[in-house]
């Protein structure tokens, strides 16, 4: 049963075209395809995201929060797509979108630090690995001489490793003086080490260039951060967005509703401000785990097991696809009588969105990027 579940799975991505205030990490290499990693971090509830209004035990399970998935975009006989993520529904209607449902890592328990550990490292266990995922994948792209970046005030931990990431963060400080940093340069020149990071981070600063934090707000200027410093002939390669506000515990509709404005805001900026790179952009969206099935009493959800994974972009071959091997909301269906069961595992939807990408043989970037999932 494992086996031809695994079969069915692999054969739903084939037919994708994959073959079998936010904080960011960026990393350049030698390459003109990008690929975005936006990580939902506090859990994300799938089954309002990517709602099964068509499963006849929806309404039961969710009770007084379900009306809300009704007023979103149907997206086939069985999952309607949260109200707010418009932008994300034109992109399936264009096939530069596509849906996984019933999702997990090889995580089960319900904690958001062993979660996220594991989401990030792809390890075995929480804390068995020291090295990131991202960073391991950094190792199949054509060498050059440009370095991984982190936008952030530390590496995600996804992105850690023996792939040299150096950081960049926004200063809120006044600009310095062009004749100070000129002469900051001459002092640095014939430093070994301190010139190329001096040359390197002032190329990241132009990049970047000046985004207006008064211009929009949320997903609008990540957006438009994250695509300054990708779009370019020079520009990072890879990038890993965090974003936060995913723990709804207690009023659950507003709250979600807020955030998965932003990061469908935060694409929909992407796709227009990298121009003609957007046509070899993927990103992909992800959270650590799902959400109870039920709704608790403070119109909110707890910790759950599956949730649901998005992928986005002018890269994604054969978009317009929901893969899932459903498993079912009536009580009996449920894991540990609680969750919504997972029946697709992260890295099996990685390994084929990124082989695809990148053109990269499936189980040597398998064995390379996830070598403890077999």
């Amino acid at each position: 049963m494992i086996f031809n579940r695994r079969r069915l799975i692999l054969s739903g991505l084939a037919s994708t075209g994959v073959a079998i205030a936010p904080r960011m990490a960026f990393a350049a290499a030698e390459t003109d395809r990008r690929f975005i990693f936006i990580i939902q971090r506090g859990a994300a509830d799938g089954l309002a995201i990517l709602a099964p209004t068509g499963d006849p035990a929806f309404v039961g399970a969710r009770g007084e929060i379900a009306s809300e998935a009704t007023t979103g975009t149907k997206l086939d006989s069985l999952f309607t797509l949260h109200p707010q993520m418009t932008t994300s529904a034109g992109l399936f209607a264009q096939k530069q979108a596509a849906f996984y449902h019933a999702i997990a890592s090889g995580y089960r328990e319900r904690s958001h630090f062993d979660g996220q550990n594991m989401l990030e490292t792809a390890g075995t266990r929480p804390y068995g690995r020291d090295d990131g995922w991202l960073n391991r994948l950094l190792s199949l792209l054509p060498k050059g001489e440009s370095k991984a970046i982190a936008v952030a005030n530390a590496i995600p931990l996804a992105l850690r490793g023996p792939y040299t990431v150096s950081s960049y963060a926004p200063s809120r400080l006044p600009d310095a003086d062009t004749a100070l940093m000129e002469r900051v340069a001459m002092l640095y020149a014939e430093d070994a080490q301190l010139a190329p990071l001096w040359q390197s981070a002032t190329a990241t600063e132009a990049m970047a260039g000046s985004i207006d934090s008064g211009a929009g707000r949320g997903g609008n200027v990540a957006g438009k951060l994250v695509a300054s410093l990708m779009a370019g002939a020079d520009g990072a390669r890879v990038a890993m967005v965090e974003t936060t506000g995913w723990d709804t515990h207690f009023n659950q509709e507003g709250r979600l509703g807020t955030v998965l404005k932003g990061v469908d805001e935060m694409i929909d900026t992407m796709r227009k401000e990298m121009g003609p790179a957007w046509s070899k952009t993927l990103i992909l969206v992800a959270t650590e785990f799902g959400r109870t099935v039920h709704v608790n009493g403070t119109r909110g959800t707890d910790h759950g097991t599956a949730s649901a994974a998005m992928l986005f972009g002018g890269g994604l071959t054969n978009g317009g696809k929901i893969v899932s091997d459903w498993p079912g909301l009536a009580t009996n269906q449920l894991y540990e009588g609680r969750d919504l069961k997972p029946t697709m595992r992260f890295e099996m939807v990685v390994v084929a969105a990124l082989s695809a990408h990148y053109g990269i043989d499936a189980e040597r970037l398998r064995r390379t990027v996830f070598p403890d999932f077999a």
